[in-house]
């Protein structure tokens, strides 16, 4: 009889790259957690000037998805060791003695260090995202007790196919060889490349992970790989906090961007179906998936993608209108203006509304502030956000459709009590508590606003919807003048 979930990682050694990233700090949580016999788990952080392994992992556990462990089994935290390296650096920077220690202990490996970044230049994608995993995939050859190296890539690695299948799809360019020209080529002449190369790719991130994708292939048969295809990855649907998350990427930034007035239109098709999955089931998934991989032991690569696909629908349009509900329950202490605005499935409607609502009040709130001897910087945030803004608005103005076979069979897979521990059914969530919590935890660990300060938030939040109100009056006054003024004049002609 196959072990349990837990059985199977007691005693393991963990080699985990990215922990100190948003999914990283989870999946070392979930296993410490929910995995309380396993042996060790050895994370590689980059060093930092005048802090010492000790210190870099003091820091690290301070962060609040780990004070319930810490709380409730202290010994749990004594398993964490720090490797200092980084996966930029030749042999990722590790010495002779911690190589030896992991060859020699580790029999799992979690890759999950990578850029997410859209707009990387194409050298530092390939660096980050590619490089970084030959070095890795270096050191794991050498791992004498090996038993599954998972890589987490994404679900759009190849935005080009109009259904991803649970497979691998050979990349455009030979690894090997991308990895030769970022080395020699300088700067302008890539520069000049990059749209050309990474076509028909959106960005480098979608490029470089194809191409990874295509490097963690090669190594099928030296022992057991799973690539894990996660689709957006957003707040914590239960563990360890519901709604915890700690970065402002992708539809966390947009939503504090909206909840302090500052992003009001944004071009997207709000009939289309958004595919979110809490980072808490990706790592689950994660967790189960190389649990799957060390027991069968496949001599063929194992790609599962962590999508939605349909299972519990919700369109973007139907998120934002959640999201404007709750964001009155939790708002932002600092906000320029109330919370409001809509997507635009009209790339003109939106361009028209970008001006009058991002732009043109960007150069008036400047312009006042020059003139009251203050510096100015809303144009300059403007910028930066509509930026961002062209770069997220090509994932919400298409549907994306994958396959995820292989997720739904997890639960298949496992005991009924690892299916309540290891949860990956996504038809159990209710989106309205969901983005609740989701925006509950963004105001509290990204934006760090106190529980305390909500009466006074939203004491705030009714003072802007009133001046909300009042300017919206008097610019429909003004219009309906200029339109009485011109009417008359066409009278009078």
């Amino acid at each position: 009889m196959a072990p349990s979930v837990s059985e199977y990682y007691a005693g393991k050694t963990i080699f985990l790259t990215g922990a100190t990233g948003f999914m990283g700090k989870v999946l070392v949580e979930k296993i410490l957690r929910s995995c309380p016999d396993v042996k060790r788990l050895y994370m590689l952080m980059r060093s930092k000037k005048g802090q010492s392994s000790k210190e870099r992992l003091n820091t690290f556990t301070n962060c609040p998805v780990f004070d319930a462990l810490k709380k409730n089994s202290p010994d749990q935290i004594k398993k964490l060791h720090v490797i200092p390296g980084d996966i930029l650096v030749h042999e990722l920077g590790i010495t002779i003695e911690d190589k030896e220690t992991l060859q020699r202990e580790v029999q799992v490996v979690f890759h999950c260090a990578a850029c997410v970044r859209f707009d990387m230049f194409i050298r530092d994608a390939v660096h980050l995202n590619t490089v970084g995993t030959k070095r890795v995939l270096e050191l794991t050859m050498g791992m004498k007790q090996l038993e599954v190296f998972l890589h987490v890539s994404t679900a759009y690695c190849r935005c080009e196919v109009e259904i991803l299948e649970e497979k691998l799809y050979p990349a455009k360019h030979k690894p090997r060889h991308v990895m030769d020209c970022i080395e020699w080529m300088d700067d302008e002449l890539l520069e000049y490349l990059q749209p050309k190369l990474i076509q028909p790719q959106p960005n480098t991130y979608a490029y470089t992970k194809s191409l990874t994708e295509d490097l963690v292939s090669q190594h099928v048969g030296k022992f057991p790989i799973v690539i894990a295809r996660p689709s957006i990855v957003t707040a914590a649907y239960k563990e360890p906090i519901p709604g915890w998350v700690d970065n402002m990427n992708g539809p966390t930034g947009l939503m504090i961007g909206a909840g302090k007035g500052v992003i009001r239109t944004m071009h997207c098709n709000d009939s289309y179906q958004a595919d979110v999955v809490p980072v808490d089931m990706v790592v689950n998934a994660c967790i189960l998936l190389a649990y799957n991989a060390a027991l069968e032991k496949p001599k063929d690569l194992q790609i599962c993608n962590i999508c939605l696909s349909g299972a519990n629908p919700i369109t973007w349009g139907e998120a934002l209108d959640i999201g404007r509900y709750h964001v009155t329950e939790f708002p932002f202490s600092v906000c320029l203006w109330y919370p409001g605005g809509s997507p635009k499935t009209s790339l003109l409607q939106h361009q028209i509304a970008l001006f009058l609502t991002h732009i043109l009040p960007a150069y008036l709130v400047d312009l006042l502030l020059y003139l009251v001897g203050k510096k100015p910087f809303m144009i300059k945030l403007q910028k930066r956000i509509n930026y961002g803004l062209d770069v997220l608005q090509y994932y919400t103005t298409k549907e994306w459709h994958f396959k995820n076979e292989n997720y739904l069979e997890l639960r298949k897979k496992i005991l009924n009590k690892d299916n309540e521990t290891f949860y990956t059914d996504l038809s159990s969530i209710n989106w309205n508590e969901y983005i609740r919590d989701y925006i509950k935890g963004a105001r509290e660990y990204c934006v760090k606003e106190d529980p305390s300060t909500l009466p006074q938030a939203r004491r705030l939040n009714r003072q802007l919807y009133y001046v909300d109100k009042f300017a919206q009056g008097i610019l429909y006054s003004l219009l309906a003048y200029f339109v009485y003024i011109c009417i008359n004049f066409i009278i009078s002609i």
